[in-house]
């Protein structure tokens, strides 16, 4: 009789089943059966708790000694290949240099959050330590770059590797910077399968739930979720239903991978909306989505940022309109990328701009429908349409639609969202005005005194007849000053700084401002004492041109004894400045449109076209 086949041992037959999961799983499978990864037994010491690890050749090296469940090995493959996939051994991705260990560990952490998100089976317990990760969970480098801020945090977080907590599950790692190591295969050769896995599982699932597709991807005229979710607003709903006319929807695994957008976002300038097929959004979700997507257009959120953080802002604009969308019960909100809070619900994007700024930390971590760190609003709506901007094209949609949506009786509207839409018409005020009843708050206007004393002999041809007159005695203009510090940095142009100071003169001699106190400042104070309004608005010396410093010349007004002490002090400046500017008067400052302070102000701010 022959001699009876040696049977497979247990942890080999769960490792077979685990690759069996993979083998079959929509994602993964088509990466082993195309022969992109191959899986080697290797000989650990004995009660090695390392279970596998990968080459960036795709040699998955697994422990034939470890003992563990099929779903958990088919875990562990798919943490393996994900770190080929994303480019996390790719040379053209990771910086020569780089700290391997620590860069192992970013990898691993950002590998499970990408698990965890897809609900991938098998993940172990210890996944639930990523809430406590204090930085980023962009993307693996902002992972590495707080790790290596917080190196005493690294040990708490070796747990995410596979092959033990002292082990670098990415093998070899030291030799991707080789000359010889990708010479059988393009150094992002893991990354294109990825991508091409990707969007066929993608049209596998719209193949299956009845959705022709094309081998090139979705067709632009198939009726998907989302085209029906976008026809519903323009049939059904008209307080959006222009926008909805206007913004195309566009559905592409592939772009939204590449454009790293988990859920959607809008391209205001291109007029398209970018809905991820892979996030597995219902028809209820799809309606809240692009309802978010068309208020943020409408309302104009890019053009309103001005000198904002832009993801910051973002953020913001998420929370008002997702409050307003809840009260509107139109769809529901996703389970992942929406925000919402109670608490903020009748704040203004602006207002909850601000408490955002005071925690940072916490703000930055917020995740809007793209992504973490990722805004959803892309463009700035001021392409041309026809005769008119996008912008303005938008908030006509918009009013319109507010007008037949409420005439028609088609549902409630919050008075917040309305009032705002209605604001929209109302023309901005210009800066000139805002700055103009700045003036007012400081500068009443001088009472004029009566006199029949007699006028001057060049004044009249009958000096001698009394006549009334109204003329501005001396004390009432006494003390009547206010200080103007100006960036005279390489950075302030000559166009911008007249601009301003024309402005200036032309208020102070309307509110009878006999002198003003001028300061010019770069890395140094100049000052150029008191000057008339004529004076300014004609040719001054503009000293300077050098770095930027303005402490030392807001200090130079504040202890100047013939400034006076209730004297208000106007900044004018381009935003590029110290970060730590203390200005204990009253104050504003006067900088360009589109520019920003580094700090939040406690006087009022003037932008300036």
């Amino acid at each position: 009789m022959g001699k009876k086949s040696k049977q497979p041992s247990i942890v080999e037959q769960n490792v077979m089943a685990g690759r069996e999961i993979i083998e079959n799983h929509a994602l993964f499978g088509p990466l082993v059966n195309g022969r992109d990864f191959y899986f080697r037994p290797i000989e650990c010491a004995k009660g090695f708790p390392g279970a596998a690890c990968v080459t960036p050749h795709g040699n998955i090296k697994y422990n034939k000694t470890a003992h563990r469940e099929p779903h958990e090995w088919a875990y562990i493959f798919a943490h393996l290949m994900l770190h080929l996939c994303l480019g996390q051994a790719n040379p053209d991705h990771v910086s020569k240099g780089v700290d391997i260990r620590i860069w192992n560990v970013a990898c691993d952490i950002f590998v499970t959050k990408f698990l965890h998100d897809v609900k991938f089976p098998g993940e172990p317990d210890i996944v639930v330590r990523l809430d406590d990760f204090k930085g980023s969970l962009r993307n693996e480098k902002t992972i590495y770059e707080y790790l290596c801020e917080h190196r005493e945090e690294i040990d708490q977080y070796t747990c995410f590797s596979v092959f033990g907590a002292d082990k670098c599950d990415i093998d070899e790692l030291d030799t991707i910077w080789d000359e010889f190591t990708y010479r059988w295969q393009s150094r992002d050769h893991f990354e294109k399968s990825f991508s091409r896995a990707l969007q066929g599982s993608v049209r596998k699932v719209l193949r299956t739930a009845g959705t022709p597709s094309s081998d090139e991807g979705p067709a632009e005229n198939v009726d998907t979720e989302a085209k029906r979710a976008a026809l519903w607003f323009i049939n059904s709903y008209p307080l959006l239903g222009g926008l909805a006319a206007h913004f195309k929807v566009k559905e592409d695994a592939l772009f939204c991978m590449r454009n790293e957008i988990s859920i959607a976002a809008i391209d205001i300038d291109a007029g398209e909306i970018y809905v991820n097929p892979a996030a597995g959004l219902k028809p209820d979700e799809l309606k809240f989505v692009l309802a978010h997507e068309y208020l943020h257009a409408g309302l104009g959120h890019a053009r309103r940022r001005t000198g904002r953080d832009p993801e910051l802002w973002n953020v913001a604009c998420d929370f008002v309109i997702n409050s307003w969308l809840t009260e509107m019960h139109i769809g529901t909100q996703p389970q992942n990328g929406t925000l919402y809070d109670e608490s903020l619900a009748g704040m203004s994007a602006e207002e909850i701009y601000d408490e955002l700024v005071r925690n940072l930390r916490v703000s930055r971590k917020l995740q809007t429908l793209r992504g973490y760190g990722k805004g959803d609003i892309i463009g700035k709506g001021d392409v041309m349409v026809g005769t008119v901007t996008l912008d303005e094209y938008c908030k006509s949609a918009l009013m319109q639609g507010l007008e037949y949506h409420l005439t028609s009786s088609r549902g409630r509207i919050p008075a917040g969202l309305i009032e705002e839409i209605r604001a929209l018409a109302m023309p901005p005020i210009p800066w000139d005005v805002e700055l103009a009843k700045w003036f007012d708050d400081y500068f009443a206007p001088v009472e004029k005194v009566r006199t029949y004393a007699r006028p001057s002999r060049r004044q009249a041809s009958t000096p001698d007849i009394p006549r009334p007159r109204y003329y501005l005695s001396e004390s009432a203009t006494d003390g009547r000053t206010f200080g103007v510090v100006i960036d005279t940095s390489g950075s302030m142009s000559a166009h911008d700084i007249g601009i301003a100071l024309g402005a200036i003169a032309s208020y102070a001699d309307a509110k009878d401002v006999p002198k003003m106190r001028v300061v010019f400042c770069d890395a140094e104070a100049y000052d150029a004492g008191y000057l008339s309004p004529e004076d300014v608005a004609g040719r001054v010396e503009v000293k300077g041109r050098g770095g930027t410093v303005l402490q030392p010349g807001v200090d130079l007004l504040e202890t100047s004894k013939t400034f006076p002490k209730d004297g208000p002090i106007l900044i004018i400046t381009d935003g590029e400045i110290e970060n730590d500017l203390v200005v204990k008067r009253s104050h504003a400052f006067l900088i360009p449109k589109g520019k920003r302070l580094p700090f939040r102000p406690k006087g009022k701010v003037f932008y300036y076209d």
